[in-house]
């Protein structure tokens, strides 16, 4: 048996801009030339655009994947193929395995059923036997904490109640290959976590994983392994935390070519008596020092500053308008430079830090610089992200 759950082998999908025809006479003409002409497969014609363009990747039985990148880049056009729903203008798509996929919210779903007799439409469209959904019907029902309305019609639903039982049905198919796309952006905090979760014991399980979503803290707890799309190109595939920076660095990078921006951020490092580094012992004081370019005239400002850990969890935050209590303008063409100083007292790994532009009043962001990592070593066996420099005092 073959190790390799999917396959896409070059794979490309073109679409076409939507067009009107006035009448019958150009209606017909029109669907005349795409039947007998038909689509030329290694070109583009008139309004048609790529929506994927040579995409290649593998992903092992077992493994976890996510797939990150910007609205529009591609993410839920190639789970669809995965999916069966679309097929690819060329290239082709190998799946090894009973696939459970939950692309969209409450897909699948009729509006007048009730949540029960949904179970049961949701479960056979996935593939799953009437007998199979009795036998798990109880433990469905109860990891969607929907019991209350398990007799409500699901157009009485909300979005959240409509995602959780969607994904309550696809996670109890026992698939050979999860996909998900994102649809835990609508639960609520404590049932988002509890899917995660539940993904989690299924990777443990030794099905494969595709997650997509925007929330990278998620992707990284969740996926080893993540690719970046962008306008249908897969531009990095490899480990979730280098993949991750590679998103926050083309963003940022993006962010400063704006020909609108109104502040750049044009230096962000780490300093230790007086020479920029990388990596620090625990404990260490160093110097974040963050310099600003105004395009024009902006008041009310404040440099924030965040450092989060390899899952993405925000370990620390600041900023200069919450240490001084003062806002700060800037004038057009005007320089600034702030320095922050900050002791290390983190636990042994990598950090990634990023500063931004904000305004309270007005909740802006004028802008973010790329993401940057240091590293922390210890002298001693201490873990977790914050260190309390332990000593033992008794006993041993």
């Amino acid at each position: 048996m073959s190790n390799v759950a999917i396959a896409f082998n070059a794979v490309s999908k073109k679409f076409r801009k939507g067009q009107m025809f006035d009448s019958l006479r150009d209606l017909v003409p029109a669907l005349a030339k795409l039947a007998f002409i038909g689509q030329c497969e290694r070109s583009l014609g008139k309004n048609e655009f790529w929506v994927l363009k040579d995409i290649c990747f593998e992903v092992a039985r077992g493994e976890s994947l996510g797939i990150i990148g910007h609205n529009g880049a591609g993410k839920s056009t190639m789970l669809k193929h995965l999916n069966g729903i679309m097929k690819p203008t060329k290239g082709t798509i190998e799946v090894n395995g009973k696939l459970s996929a939950l692309i969209e919210v409450g897909a699948g779903f009729h509006p007048d059923l009730t949540g029960r007799e949904n179970i049961f439409l949701n479960g056979t469209i996935l593939g799953m036997s009437r007998a199979e959904i009795r036998r798990k019907f109880d433990e469905i029902v109860a990891f969607s904490d929907l019991e209350e309305f398990i007799d409500t019609p699901v157009k009485r639903y909300s979005s959240g109640m409509y995602a959780r039982l969607g994904f309550s049905v696809a996670v109890h198919l026992d698939p050979d290959i999860l996909v998900v796309d994102e649809v835990l952006s609508v639960g609520d905090y404590v049932f988002q976590n509890k899917g995660l979760e539940k993904m989690r014991s299924i990777r443990d399980g030794g099905a494969t994983v595709l997650f997509v979503s925007h929330n990278v803290k998620a992707v990284s707890s969740l996926c080893s392994r993540a690719l970046l799309l962008d306008h249908g190109l897969l531009v990095m595939d490899g480990p979730t935390q280098e993949v991750i920076n590679c998103y926050y660095e083309k963003n940022a990078v993006e962010s400063a070519n704006d020909p609108k921006k109104e502040i750049v951020i044009t230096g962000v490092y780490i300093t230790r008596e007086h020479a920029p580094q990388v990596s620090f012992l625990e404990g260490s004081t160093v110097l974040l020092e963050i310099e600003l370019l105004g395009k024009k005239q902006c008041d009310n400002l404040s440099v924030s500053l965040g450092l989060a850990d390899d899952n993405q969890y925000r370990v620390f935050d600041t900023s200069s308008q919450r240490l001084t209590g003062k806002s700060f303008s800037i004038n057009k063409d005007e320089k600034k430079k702030f320095v922050f100083e900050l002791q290390l007292n983190l636990g042994p790994g990598s950090y990634h830090y990023v500063a931004y532009v904000y305004c309270y009043e007005t909740q802006k962001t004028y802008d973010m610089s790329s993401v940057k990592t240091l590293f922390i070593e210890s002298e001693r066996d201490a873990r977790g992200a914050a260190n309390l420099f332990p000593k033992l005092l008794e006993g041993g």
